[in-house]
């Protein structure tokens, strides 16, 4: 018999009863791998729809802005020949301008000027019940008798004990205790005419003078009205007209020009046709760091009052001929409070684009349809034909050009 393993037969020692190898389960960290890429590709997601919106939110800004931008029409000024004259904006105001408060308290009686009254110094203008006052002046007045009669007694004293003294018939103790009496009774009484004095001159001010020569130019008051002292409230406003002051900023570029005792022409819009002529009385004789101006004061001489203190001049100024004009249309002109301004438009910083630039100038003829600007541009400047009321230093604007705008215009 042959002993050859039969190859369809178990080996020995082998169970006929053992079981296949069992499948071992997925493991979590698989799992886990799969829910962080699904979170990942959901954050981009939402990342990218984030971004797309605000470049839509940027594109919406940058679009209404642009469309909100004003369109501008510019060109270059023409030039025009040198000018040995410039017109400068003035001020006029009174020679004296006052106010005139209460210094004492009560109640108004009387007032017996209104405005446009013409007064002299001295001029009674209002009269002022103060009955607290005088109740005060009758009581200080009757301290100041009890005290000159102390006083006085004091004195009879000290004169009768400094005699008797010389003899030994009273003693030194007594005399210097009514010595001493009598200096301190003279003290109070001084200090009682001060007070009187005080009260005096409080009751005083129950009328109300004019300080100078003048007219009432405001009355804020009237009969039966509770006056307070101080500058609480201003009683009448009283300005000397007489000779008026004309104050300018002259540039400093002109600055040398202009000498003390210069004659200088003044029109006004409500004298159309007239001129009137001040003397350069003073300057500032110092330029003024921000505006680079020289303040300078005209007198003018209003005794016939045809000129009114608050009103606008245009001063006339002379100079060398100094350097090329331009000329631009009078609709370029900008009227602001700081002065005239012209805008010109400038390339922006960053993406601001054409920006909005505000000229300070000055100008010297105005024939109505063109001005001639003395100081501010130069040449390549490209000016703002119509600028809008509304134009602001910095501001965007669309520039185009005037053929574009009166193709348009035609359409």
């Amino acid at each position: 018999m042959s002993n050859e393993p039969n190859p369809n037969q178990p080996a020995a020692g082998t169970s006929h009863h053992e079981t296949a190898p069992e499948q071992k389960p997925i493991a979590p960290r698989t799992a886990l791998l799969g829910v962080a890429l699904i979170l990942i590709v959901l954050a981009a997601l939402a990342g990218f729809g984030i971004l797309r919106r605000m470049n839509a939110d940027k594109v919406l800004a940058n679009t209404t802005n642009d469309l909100a931008a004003p369109t501008v029409i510019v060109a270059t000024p023409k030039t025009g020949a040198p000018v040995d004259n410039f017109v400068l904006p003035g001020n006029v105001t009174a020679w004296t301008d006052s106010p005139i408060y209460a210094r004492t308290n009560g109640y108004l009686t009387k007032w017996y000027f209104d405005i446009g009254a013409r007064v002299k110094k001295g001029a009674l203008l209002a009269e002022i019940a103060t009955p607290e006052i005088d109740q005060q002046l009758a009581q200080a007045e009757a301290d100041l008798n009890t005290a000159q009669a102390t006083a006085n007694n004091a004195h009879i004293q000290a004169d009768r004990y400094s005699g008797l003294v010389q003899s030994n018939a009273v003693s030194r103790q007594d005399t210097d205790t009514f010595l001493n009496q009598a200096t301190s009774t003279a003290a109070q009484v001084r200090s009682a005419q001060a007070n009187v004095q005080r009260l005096r001159e409080l009751q005083s001010f129950e009328k109300v003078y004019a300080p100078f020569d003048g007219v009432v130019t405001a009355r804020n008051i009237d009969t039966g009205q509770l006056i307070d002292s101080g500058a609480a409230k201003e009683l009448f406003h009283l300005q000397a007209i007489q000779t008026l002051r004309v104050y300018a900023n002259l540039p400093q570029i002109y600055s040398s020009n202009v000498k003390h005792g210069e004659k200088i022409g003044l029109t006004f819009a409500e004298h159309a046709g007239k001129v009137y002529y001040g003397t350069l009385a003073r300057t500032a004789d110092s330029i003024d760091p921000v505006s680079r101006t020289l303040l300078v004061e005209i007198d003018v001489d209003n005794r016939a009052g045809e000129l009114l203190p608050g009103s606008l001049a245009q001063v006339h100024f002379k100079t060398p001929p100094a350097g090329p004009t331009f000329i631009v249309p009078a609709a370029a002109l900008i009227f602001r409070r700081e002065g005239l301004r012209i805008g010109t438009v400038v390339q922006g910083q960053g993406t601001n684009g054409t920006v909005a630039h505000l000229v300070p100038v000055i100008i010297g003829e105005d024939d109505g349809a063109s001005v001639q600007i003395v100081t501010g541009l130069e040449f390549g400047d490209q000016v703002i034909q119509d600028p809008p009321d509304s134009l602001i230093e910095g501001e965007k604007v669309q520039v185009v050009s005037p053929a574009s705008q009166s193709n348009a215009g035609g359409k």
